[in-house]
C-alpha cells in the first residue's frame, strides 16, 4: 500500500505539472480565411437584461463597427426593462446606425435568453447572425474579423474566446481569474490537442440558413448550455466549429463571494452537463491542490523538482498575454487560494440538477435528458419531433 500511495503521488503531480505547462505553453489552432473573404450583411442579436455596470460602454463598441453593412437588434424580455432606456440613447447616439429594439415578453421554455432570441430573431433581416452576450466589449473591426470564416461552406460556427475585466474589487479580480488562468487556457489546450466542441455566448456567428437547418433557436428553449448546443448541433450537420483570432472583453461584476460562488458554480455544473467525462478528468487543472497531494503521498526531491516546474508553470500564466493587444491578468499572488475555490467549486458541482441564472432557478442539462427530452439526433430524426 505504501509504494502504490507513493506511485500515486508522483502520477498526480506529474500530470498537474504537465498540464500546466501545457496550459502556460499551447495556442489554440486558428482557421485561415481567404485574404479577401466575400461580406455578407450581418445582423447582432443582443439579449439584454437589466443595467450592467459598464452596459452603455459595451453596447457603444458595436455601434462604431467598420463592418460595410450591419444590423443591431437589442432585445428586452420586460417592456420596463431600464436597458431599453440605454439602447434609445444609443439610437439618439449613432443615428447612422441600423438599431432595432424588441420588448417581447413571450417565454417558450426554460431558457429565458433563448426565449429572446426567439423573439428577436423575426427581426432579424440578414443572412449571416453574430450573438453576443450583452457584457463584451469588442475592437471596431469584430464584425470583420468574426464572421471570415463563414465565407467558408464547411463552417458551421465561429466562436471566440475572452478575458475577464474586472471591476475594482478583490472578488471581481478573482473571478476574472477563473477566465483568464483556468477556463481560456484550457480551451487553448483543447483546441491545439484538436478538439473543437466549442461554442461560447461572449460570440457566436453562424448563417441563417444554419440556424434554419438545427430548427432554429426554439430547439434550446430548455437548455441551460444553450451556446455549446448550438455549436454541437451544427457539428452534427457535418460542420465544423471555428475558434476566432478574436478575443473580446466581459465583464466581471461580481462583489462577493456569494455571487463569485454562485456564477462559478453554474459555468462548472454547465460544463458537467455538456461533458460529464471530461469534467469529471479536469482535477489535474486545480494545479496547487493536485501538487500539494502529490508532495503529501510522495515527499521525494524528484517530486518536488517535478512539482517546483509545476508550480512555476501556473503562475507563469498570470504573466501571458491573453491576446497581443491585451494586457497579462497579473495577481499571480492570488493563484494558490484560487486553484483551492476552483476545487471546492468543482466538487460541489457535482450535486444539483438546478443552477442559478439571473435570480431564476434553471435546469441543467444532462446527456440523458436533452433539454425537453424531444431533442434528438438530425441524423435520422428531425430535431422537435418525438420519438
Amino acid at each position: 500500500m505504501p509504494h502504490l500511495l507513493t506511485g500515486a503521488g508522483y502520477g498526480l503531480t506529474l500530470l498537474a505539472a504537465l498540464y500546466a505547462l501545457a496550459a502556460l505553453f499551447c495556442r489554440a489552432r486558428r482557421h485561415r480565411a481567404a485574404a479577401s473573404p466575400p461580406r455578407q450583411p450581418v445582423t447582432v442579436l443582443k439579449p439584454l437584461c437589466g443595467l450592467e455596470p459598464r452596459l452603455e460602454e459595451n453596447l457603444a463598441t458595436l455601434c462604431e463597427q467598420t463592418y460595410p453593412c450591419y444590423q443591431l437588434l437589442f432585445g428586452v424580455s420586460d417592456p420596463h426593462d431600464p436597458a431599453i432606456t440605454v439602447v434609445k440613447r444609443l439610437m439618439l447616439r449613432y443615428p447612422g446606425c441600423d438599431i432595432g429594439l424588441v420588448a417581447d415578453p413571450r417565454v417558450y421554455g426554460s431558457n429565458f435568453k433563448v426565449s429572446n432570441l426567439i423573439n428577436m430573431a423575426r427581426a432579424a433581416r440578414h443572412p449571416w447572425l453574430v450573438i453576443a452576450d450583452s457584457d463584451i466589449a469588442v475592437e471596431p473591426n469584430y464584425l470583420a474579423r468574426v464572421t471570415a470564416p463563414l465565407a467558408d461552406v464547411a463552417v458551421g460556427i465561429v466562436t471566440c474566446l475572452y478575458r475577464g475585466r474586472a471591476l475594482d474589487t478583490f472578488w471581481s479580480r478573482f473571478g476574472a481569474l477563473f477566465i483568464d488562468t483556468w477556463f481560456a487556457p484550457s480551451v487553448r489546450v483543447t483546441s491545439a490537442f484538436g478538439g473543437n466542441c466549442f461554442g461560447f455566448g461572449a460570440t457566436i456567428a453562424l448563417r441563417a440558413a444554419t440556424l434554419a437547418e438545427i430548427g432554429g433557436f426554439d430547439v434550446l428553449r430548455n437548455r441551460l448550455a444553450d451556446d455549446f448546443w448550438l455549436g454541437q448541433l451544427t457539428r452534427d450537420l457535418g460542420l465544423t466549429t471555428v475558434l476566432s483570432e478574436v478575443c473580446v472583453t466581459t465583464d466581471v461584476t461580481e462583489s462577493d463571494v456569494r455571487s463569485l460562488w454562485s456564477h462559478e458554480r453554474r459555468w462548472m455544473q454547465t460544463i458537467r452537463s455538456v461533458n460529464p467525462w471530461g469534467y469529471a478528468l479536469s482535477f489535474v487543472t486545480f494545479t496547487f491542490p493536485m501538487l500539494a497531494l502529490g508532495l503529501w503521498l510522495a515527499p521525494t526531491p524528484w517530486n518536488w523538482s517535478c512539482a517546483a516546474l509545476g508550480m512555476a508553470a501556473r503562475l507563469g500564466l498570470h504573466l501571458r498575454k491573453p491576446a497581443p493587444a491585451l494586457a497579462p491578468p497579473g495577481h499571480a499572488g492570488y493563484a494558490p487560494l484560487r486553484d483551492c475555490l476552483l476545487l471546492l467549486t468543482w466538487l460541489s458541482a457535482f450535486a444539483g440538477s438546478t443552477a442559478r441564472w439571473r435570480h431564476r432557478t434553471v435546469p441543467v442539462d444532462t446527456p440523458a435528458s436533452r433539454g425537453d427530452g424531444r431533442l434528438i439526433d438530425r441524423i435520422g430524426n428531425r430535431y422537435g419531433e418525438p420519438r
